[in-house]
């Protein structure tokens, strides 16, 4: 079993606190339920008589149908939740409603928001497991999950693998809980983007090298991790405008020769083509772009029956 002997938090906030063991069993989870998107019958009755409520604060077009794909693969009902059409509309707290959403006994509730921190103080109220679906500039632990699928099917171990983030660092939540996941399984991390896209402290608090130009991050690279510049949480202008980051930044066949001649290129989606890659290496072997989509369904299945309804889970708080 993918849990023996393991304790487990009643819900995923974040990938920090879990070690290598926790992901490693994630990912074995993952590979076992990807089996079924590939059946000609897509369904299993795993979580039948489940309800997994999706409160999406913030628009998502990926996140929000992987997870709504992955809960009726397990043959959960589902309840989808916009802050545009519920009762925050209308003045009503985070909190009411996720009570009110819970007096409805929902067993699981995956949550979008463009608050950091929100997944956390809702996971802090609820009896029920609160999956994050991203949080403002904070975290993204199931995208960063899918991205060490997507690693691990292509390279086999992370270990000792020098992995390059190249983007807007300061503001991506992906940014944040690919370096802790990496970390965690022991690859090495370079990150590059602009100055006014890097925060302080990042080489002392993620143990990662950074650089000013893409160059040398890319430089003899296994993996090249592609970010998306986060327009939306940006407060000011932070560069000269698209076309400029495109010729410093941007991923084109030239500095992608940088990396090994096997480097794998992932990007969280969507794609900004002709800016942040140019669509030669968008469509390039190198891309698993797509096939990061296809694992973010079965990292969600398999996080979805280990926190919903496992029942050799054991619990932080219980005796292992």
């Amino acid at each position: 079993m993918y849990t023996e002997n393991l304790l487990w938090p009643k819900d995923l906030i974040d990938l920090k606190g879990l070690s290598a063991s926790h992901i490693i069993a994630i990912l074995d989870a993952a590979e076992s339920f990807k089996e079924i998107s590939e059946r000609r019958i897509k369904k299993v009755p795993t979580l039948r008589g489940k309800l997994v409520v999706l409160f999406f604060h913030e628009n998502s077009t990926r996140t929000r149908l992987s997870f709504e794909i992955a809960a009726k693969r397990l043959s959960a009902d589902t309840l989808a939740l916009a802050s545009s059409g519920s009762s925050m509309a209308k003045g009503e707290t985070l909190l009411d409603t996720a009570k009110n959403i819970e007096a409805m006994a929902p067993d699981a509730l995956v949550i979008r928001h463009s608050a950091s921190g929100a997944p956390s103080f809702l996971g802090q109220r609820l009896n029920c497991p609160v999956l994050n679906a991203g949080d403002g500039a904070h975290a993204h632990p199931t995208q960063a999950l899918l991205d060490l699928m997507t690693i691990r099917q292509r390279k086999g171990s992370l270990t000792g693998l020098k992995v390059a983030i190249i983007g807007d660092i300061a503001h991506s939540r992906v940014a944040r809980s690919d370096m802790i996941g990496l970390k965690i399984l022991g690859a090495n991390i370079a990150v590059a983007g602009p100055p006014s896209m890097l925060v302080k402290g990042l080489a002392e608090e993620y143990g990662v090298d950074v650089f000013h130009r893409p160059e040398p991050a890319l430089e003899g690279a296994d993996v090249v991790v592609s970010l998306r510049i986060q327009l939306e949480r940006q407060s000011g202008r932070l560069f000269p405008g698209a076309r400029e980051y495109a010729r410093v930044y941007g991923l084109n066949a030239a500095r992608l020769a940088l990396a090994k001649p096997d480097a794998l290129l992932l990007h969280p989606g969507p794609v900004n083509q002709g800016v942040e890659m140019t669509p030669e290496v968008y469509q390039s072997p190198a891309s698993q772009i797509l096939e990061q989509v296809t694992n973010g369904v079965a990292i969600r299945m398999a996080l979805l029956y280990l926190l919903v309804d496992n029942p050799d889970l054991v619990r932080d708080g219980q005796d292992a």
